[in-house]
């Protein structure tokens, strides 16, 4: 009996032991944890004290970009906005029947789609789409290689139609093509490249048709289509939401990059000539990721982000933190 209490005894002194040991390590996993909570809140606050912009600041920023505004209106080049003429004087209303196809190319990957839609009635009846995503080689190739790239993809999947999305016969296949970069529109189907964002960097087709150089791709490849309309992506999701809801005047894009765009008074654009639209209006694209100001700050996350890129001093990303809460915010709405 002894020897079995001096067993249990011994068992239970290792267990008491064990333990121990494991609440040691308990207990020093929690001080490691507390010590990067508190590293990673003195980050953060830091952080914060940088990108502060209390409200005097914010309505002078407001200020500046309303000046901005008004500046790339009246003159090309005449501000850091470019507030490019999109020559979209009207916008959709629900009424708009037909199969259409659509083409978004504004990042690494683009994106193909067919939809049939049926009115006010029907709205969307039937939408099929495919995402493809762009080799990094390709994206600082030439241009014959990117379009025909987005060509051969864009064939592969119009082979697809089923006999429930097919044209009436003798109808050429219509396609909106959103081009999500700075580009100077010559006219509702057709513009000119200003630069490359996001990553791409081909220079033979800055200050070409980016129209021209997809129709080519696609006579190549076959593709019977032709390009209805180039837009903006931001240009686009105006397109979409007025769809929906006709007092949408605005839209937002925070993606990769940040852009608005929104309805301007046709008279409001001393920069503009030729006939005024019957509409009265205009979609203005602002570019507005060109945007900088005194008051706005820039902390060494942004510069160095900023060096590192392909266009440094470009597309600064517009970064704003209040004293009530932190966060990142990239638009003015109404």
């Amino acid at each position: 009996m002894k020897k079995e209490a001096v067993v249990v005894a011994a068992v239970a002194g290792a267990a008491a032991v064990c333990a121990a040991a494991a609440a040691a390590d308990v207990l020093v996993r929690r001080r490691r944890q507390s010590r990067r909570r508190e590293k990673a809140r003195a980050i953060a606050d830091a952080f914060q004290r940088k990108c502060a912009t209390p409200m005097v600041k914010l309505q002078k920023l407001a200020e500046a970009m309303a000046d901005e505004m008004h500046a790339g209106l009246s003159l090309n080049g005449g501000s850091k906005l470019k507030m490019l003429v999109s020559y979209v004087d009207n916008l959709p209303t629900g009424d708009e029947k037909g199969l259409f196809y659509a083409l978004d190319l504004g990042g690494t990957n683009f994106r193909v789609m067919r939809v049939v839609l049926g009115g006010q009635e029907e709205r969307v009846v039937k939408q099929e789409s495919v995402e493809v995503s762009i080799p990094p080689h390709v994206m600082t190739a030439t241009s014959d290689e990117l379009f025909d790239f987005i060509a051969q993809a864009l064939k592969i999947f119009v082979d697809t139609e089923g006999e429930d999305m097919r044209l009436s016969p003798g109808r050429q296949r219509e396609l909106g093509f959103t081009f999500s970069f700075p580009v100077n529109q010559t006219s509702i189907s057709s513009g000119n490249l200003i630069k490359w964002t996001k990553g791409f960097s081909i220079d033979d087709t800055v200050g070409q048709d980016v129209v021209a150089h997809l129709t080519k791709a696609m006579e190549r490849f076959g593709v019977d289509m032709r390009v209805a309309a180039l837009v903006n992506d931001t240009i686009g999701t105006l397109a979409g939401g007025r769809y929906n809801n006709p007092a949408v005047i605005a839209a937002v894009i925070l993606g990769t990059g940040t852009n608005a765009a929104y309805v301007e008074r046709a008279n409001a654009i001393p920069k503009m000539q030729g006939v005024v639209p019957k509409s009265g209006e205009m979609v203005i694209n602002m570019e507005w990721g060109s945007f900088h100001s005194p008051h706005l700050p820039l902390t060494e996350y942004d510069k160095a982000l900023d060096i590192e890129s392909l266009n440094p001093g470009d597309q600064v990303s517009l970064t704003f933190s209040f004293p009530s809460s932190h966060f990142k915010i990239d638009l003015i709405i109404v």
